[in-house]
């Protein structure tokens, strides 16, 4: 089985997660706005519902995937330290850039005597 990295490493399987972030839709949907073929899109969503990034409910005649968020969660906790290292960095560039707007002297007009 492959892990959720692998899983998320390939670029279509990414663009698939994110229109379904959205809304849930079709295979047809997913082709189309994605410009894939609807075999291709099914082979991704194969890949995605078995390791339970994705579910399916079927509408009539058409089969519709949803999002499951439950395994983003560990790409989100593998995340969380360089948030805070990027939070850190950004908070200090911010206080940074306010200590230099506090320094320079602002501009006078000057008025000209005629």
């Amino acid at each position: 089985m492959e892990s959720v990295f692998e899983i998320i490493a390939e670029p279509n399987r990414r663009a698939i997660l994110s229109l379904l972030a959205s809304s849930q839709q079709s295979v047809g949907e997913i082709a189309r706005q994605l410009r894939m073929s609807q075999p291709t899109v099914s082979k991704h969503l194969r890949v995605l519902r078995e390791a339970g990034f994705v579910e399916s409910t079927v509408d009539a005649q058409r089969r519709l995937y949803r999002l499951r968020p439950e395994p983003l969660q560990e790409v989100d906790a593998w995340l969380a330290p360089f948030r805070q290292f990027w939070s850190a960095h950004v908070d200090a560039l911010e206080r940074h850039l306010d200590h230099m707007d506090q320094s320079i002297p602002t501009k006078r007009k000057i008025r000209r005597r005629r």
